[in-house]
């Protein structure tokens, strides 16, 4: 997979165009991208989802993708990194957002779709992404402390827009634990046999082969086997509603033995078949 690297620790652009011609790809950076126009489909960890206009997606270093464009596109580019973040954005933010923006960065729940719901916000960090990539291109006066802010206003709308349930307050209100980055990992990573593998999963954190199953398991009650199989079906549920993947296909690219094993997995964790699920989501 190709590696895009980038030496500048901020940079704000944008970019239109009529067919995609980039090569699959991750990035030495995190990567905002908004949808200022346009519809196509998003390729992101081997995962295809449609994208449209407002649509904003948050891809880590780690994260390869690239974009099939069905109408012509308009992209608006955020690129910055961890050190970026650290030393402009963090030490302007109160204790509990701070943790909120290490969250963020970390939290993998939502890398496959728009990380903006409310249809409000969409609309208010299109505004100001808009207005960022001006204040960034024309280098007025005063153009760092602008810039700096109005990054600011549209991380802390990801935040509000990611942070909206009990459990996400409560995760923010506490130190990131060791379970939760283990959890956040096994989220991240779960498509991939090799990292999954106990050894190297304990060796990722520093704990021993033979403990860290017996960690996992006495911290959250489930097996690393069971949030693996977890964080598969979740996924499955959003390939069957909004993908063009048939069921042994998704099987497949999930890493199921075959369709069958899908199928039983599936109907023990909703209590319907995966063609029963897809007809009925349709048919909202």
């Amino acid at each position: 997979m190709k590696r895009i690297v980038n030496f500048n620790s901020f940079n704000v652009f944008s970019i239109e165009k009529e067919s995609w011609d980039v090569e699959y790809h991750n990035h030495n950076f995190y990567e905002l991208i908004i949808i200022e126009s346009g519809k196509g489909f998003h390729h992101l960890n081997n995962i295809t989802f449609p994208y449209k206009k407002g649509d904003v997606f948050l891809l880590r270093p780690s994260d390869g993708h690239e974009f099939s464009i069905k109408n012509k596109t308009k992209f608006i580019y955020i690129k910055f990194t961890e050190q970026y973040i650290w030393e402009n954005l963090l030490p302007n933010k109160k204790n509990e957002l701070k943790k909120a923006v290490q969250l963020l960065m970390e939290d993998h729940s939502f890398v496959y779709e728009s990380a903006i719901k409310s249809k409000t916000d969409r609309m208010h960090l299109l505004q100001l992404a808009r207005i960022l990539l001006y204040e960034f291109s024309h280098k007025n006066t005063y153009n760092k402390e602008i810039t700096t802010d109005l990054f600011s206003s549209i991380i802390t709308i990801l935040i509000r827009n990611t942070m909206q349930n009990t459990a996400a307050k409560s995760r923010i209100a506490q130190n990131i634990s060791k379970i939760e980055r283990i959890l956040y990992y096994i989220n991240v990573n779960a498509l991939d046999a090799d990292k999954m593998k106990i050894e190297n999963l304990a060796k990722e954190f520093m704990l021993s082969h033979n403990y860290i199953s017996i960690y996992i398991k006495k911290q959250t009650g489930f097996s690393i086997q069971q949030h693996v199989i977890q964080h598969k079906l979740k996924t499955a549920e959003k390939l069957l509603l909004q993908s063009h993947y048939n069921i042994s296909e998704i099987a497949d690219r999930l890493g199921f033995n075959d369709a069958s094993h899908f199928h039983k997995m599936f109907k023990v964790y909703k209590e319907m078949s995966p063609s029963e699920f897809k007809k009925k989501g349709l048919s909202y």
